[in-house]
């Protein structure tokens, strides 16, 4: 897909976003983890369970940017960005995710997502798959570095080694 083709609107995520967004969660989560987690994980991914988290995600205060990318009218991805969750925490505000449905990679989407949750210049930290190379280029592209600072974390009932990287 070429970018100036694509129509697309990034706006804040809303509580009737809950059911699209646990789809499109899941379907993200599918298709970035696979080389990573079991198929048997996976298919436990339940799109309902994951709507029910964007019902209160959806809520947050205003310390919280969530937002999602609509093409068509349709939901194809969205990001979140918060308060850091870490009490030594490199700065005070944290990446949470992004996500984009493969068919949108390289169309520019992403980094629309990134920078309606994340002001220019702004300090903040991620933690992201350690074997995710698509998602370490972007950030290299955003400013951002690996800190040296690594964690297994339980993921789908098996475990995922995430690496951090800071602005």
């Amino acid at each position: 897909m070429v970018a100036e083709l694509i129509d697309v609107i990034v706006r804040p995520v809303r509580s009737v976003d809950a059911e699209a967004l646990g789809r499109v969660h899941a379907q993200c989560w599918h298709q970035t983890y696979d080389h990573l987690i079991s198929t048997a994980a996976l298919e436990k991914v339940s799109p309902r369970r994951l709507a029910e988290l964007w019902t209160h995600w959806a809520d947050q205060g205003d310390d919280y940017r969530m937002v999602a990318a609509l093409v068509d009218g349709e939901i194809v991805g969205f990001a979140g960005s918060g308060p850091a969750r870490e009490s030594d925490a490199p700065s005070e505000r944290e990446l949470y995710f992004i996500y984009l449905l493969d068919s949108f990679h390289g169309t520019g989407i992403g980094q629309k997502l990134f920078d309606a949750v994340i002001d220019a210049g702004e300090g903040v930290y991620l933690w992201v798959a350690e074997d995710n190379p698509r998602a370490h280029r972007f950030y290299v592209r955003n400013g951002f570095v690996l800190d040296g600072h690594s964690h297994t974390e339980p993921f789908l009932g098996e475990s995922l080694t995430e690496v951090r990287f800071v602005r």
